[in-house]
């Protein structure tokens, strides 16, 4: 199953004037929220992203921006470690509580 997080809410940003197209962003990515367009990274499904940063970690050319450990998926996935705290006190109800079983 794919992960979904919230809409429009990412701090995922690609400057595709520095991207290569070498498409180390295509293999490291869980969420596959990138593709190559003419040798070009875009970004396909922004909200996918979950903000793990494996994208901008490995691109040899700084093009892609992501602030990790932001966000509700930061806090579900604190949660599922056992590790207390929420992304934004409880306005927002993020914890494995609100995230249904498939």
């Amino acid at each position: 199953m794919k992960f979904r997080y919230l809409k429009n809410v990412v701090t995922l940003a690609l400057d595709q004037d520095k991207c290569n197209g070498c498409g180390m962003c295509l293999e490291v990515c869980p969420q596959q929220v990138f593709k190559l367009n003419n040798k070009v990274s875009t970004i396909s499904d922004r909200d996918a992203c979950m903000e793990c940063s494996a994208c901008a970690r490995n691109c040899p050319r700084q093009a892609i921006y992501v602030r990790q450990g932001v966000g509700c998926a930061y806090a579900v996935l604190m949660d599922k470690l056992n590790i207390r705290g929420k992304c934004c006190g409880d306005a927002c109800g993020c914890s494995l509580d609100n995230i249904p079983d498939y």
